[in-house]
Order: structure tokens, then sequence, then C-alpha cells
């Protein structure tokens, strides 16, 4: 995180009315108005395999980008893949699963794939260039979080611990079906439901973590939270794997960025907060919420989204500190 923020001081945009986010929230998605009623949405992801099956991985891709334009509020209009493969391994047919899973997912997104560049890679990589539409004055940002909210997580974290143990074959395979299945879910009705009661702000949780999205949050609202860490849903299989050793660098990069901004009561154990700067893929939403709210919100998720946490609730005080009990 730290070294990103130094690479991107020199990206200096040009100063435009139009465009609505950029970069220096560190939002989820690009938006730019066209009309005075429509603004684009646009973002971009790719990455290496984090499961061995091909059509998971291209499922599991396609969801992770589509979340992005969730975050903010907008409707997906269509996608464009990213390749980066052997060409020594076209004829082997993993690549056709990539695009098969990546096609299946945005198919029950409502969106068409429209095209996309390829190149020769020694190590595959695959995402995808994700474009929607939302009305300028309705785009849910990462800086509206306001004291008294409450926040909710709509899936369970650890599965930056559980592709640590894939590499490693050291997880199981029910543990692994499960990590699939929820990756592999769009995150298209926690946004429905956000957008319905009127949340104040959200993100979803990727690369950084679960700590590193919401101190994004709070730094981009100028406000501080409280986490509860035993209300922090995880995956199953994952606390154990933690407790057995694996857990990948991003997760010990994430928490020393934070480090300074991080106060966590000595009852929170070391592999506990392994999880909470654990590096997901295909995160689920962290809303901020108001509390008058909360319960429809709840009720809208309840049964239909992974998780539907309530995990912590904002506060007054220095922009981007976490307190962690």
């Amino acid at each position: 995180m730290a070294e990103l923020a130094q690479v991107l001081r020199h990206v200096v945009p040009l100063e435009d009315s139009n465009a609505l986010v950029g970069h220096s929230t560190r939002d989820d998605a690009a938006v730019y108005r066209v009309t005075e009623d429509k603004a684009v949405a646009v973002t971009i992801d790719f990455f290496t395999p984090i499961v061995d099956d091909p059509y998971d991985f291209g499922c599991i891709a396609a969801a992770n980008a589509l979340s992005d334009l969730y975050a903010m509020g907008a409707r997906p209009l269509f996608v464009l893949n990213l390749v980066g493969f052997p060409r020594a391994l076209l004829s082997e047919g993993i690549l056709e699963e990539i695009l098969r899973g990546s096609n299946e997912v945005a198919r029950k997104a409502g969106v068409p794939t429209l095209g996309g560049h390829s190149i020769d890679d020694a190590e595959p990589k695959f995402g995808m260039v994700a474009i929607g539409e939302v009305h300028p004055d309705n785009i849910m940002t990462n800086a509206g979080a306001r004291p008294g909210d409450a926040i909710v997580l709509t899936k369970p974290v650890g599965s930056g611990v559980i592709a640590t143990a894939i590499k490693d074959g050291a997880a199981d395979k029910d543990v692994v079906l499960s990590a699939v299945k929820v990756m592999s879910t769009l995150n298209q009705t926690a946004a429905d439901a956000m957008l319905a009661v009127g949340a104040h702000a959200a993100t979803d949780v990727t690369g950084f973590g679960l700590l590193g999205h919401l101190h994004q949050m709070l730094v981009a609202s100028g406000v501080a939270a409280r986490l509860r860490a035993d209300s922090v849903p995880v995956l199953p299989g994952s606390l154990e794997l933690a407790k057995a050793g694996y857990i990948s660098g991003g997760t010990q990069r994430n928490l020393e960025d934070l480090a300074s901004t991080l106060d966590f009561a000595e009852t929170v154990d070391a592999d506990t907060r392994a999880l909470l700067g654990d590096p997901q893929t295909s995160g689920g939403l962290l809303i901020s919420v108001p509390p008058a709210r909360l319960d429809q919100l709840l009720a809208d998720l309840e049964g239909k989204t992974p998780a539907a946490a309530v995990v912590g609730s904002i506060i007054n005080g220095n922009p981007g500190h976490i307190t962690i009990q």
C-alpha cells in the first residue's frame, strides 16, 4: 500500500469537472460524467491463478472485476477480457476453461463479453475491464461514512490463507469448494440492498484485506472505526490454516503498512489479526449504513449473500484509525 502511494504521487490528473471519481480517494472504480443524468464507471483487474481448476479461476476473476462496479452502485454494461497466457499451452484447453468460467459469471450478471486483449506470457494471468453506468447523483463512494454508522460485511474473509494453502497442497477439498463458491458469488444482491436502504459508503474487500479497505474508507470519510474481531465471519478452514502458518507475504505487508493506525486489544490473537489483514480475492462489500436503516439492510441480505455481519461501527477520531476489540 505504501509503495503504491509512492508511485501514484506522480499521477497528476488533468482538471476535468466531469471526472467524478479518480484515484485520489482510492475508490473501487473511475467514474466519468457523460450527460447530466448518466456517468460511466470503469474498472480493471487481473491476477495469477489462486485455485487449481481453470474454470473456477475464470469464475472468480469475473466476479472479482464486476465487484468494483457493484461497490460504486453502478450497473454493469459489458466486460472485456484480459489474458496473459503461454502460447505453448493454448492447445491444452486450459484457457478455454478459464474463458468458459468467466463468461458464465458475466452471463449471470446480465452483461456481454465484447472482446479483450491477450499476450503471450510465461505465467497465466486473467482478468477483465468492466464498464458500467450510474446516475451522477447516485454514486456510492468510499467517502461518505459517518459517525454512528454500522459497518456490515457481506462475505467471510480468509480466501488469501486458503489460496496460500492450495499452492502447497494443504487445503482440504471441502475447504476449497466452499471458498470457490463464495469467491464466485457476485456482489450484485449486496449492492442492490445497500442502494435500496440508502447506505452512506461502501467498498469491496480485496488485496489490502478487511483492515486495509476499511482504513481507506475511513481516511476518505475523515472518520475512525471500532471493529469487533469476533464478529468478522471467516471461511471454513481458514482459521485452522492460519494457525498452521499458511499466511502470505501480502498479509504481513498489509499489517505493517497499517501498524500506526491499528489499536489491537490484547485478546485479539495473532491468527485472527492475520485474517483481518488477509488479502482477499472477490471479497464482500463493506458497507457503512446509518443505524436506522441497519435492520432493513440485514433483512435484505439475510440468506441471499454469503454473510450479513455487523462487524463494527464508525466513530469520531483520527481519520483512518481502527480500534480492534
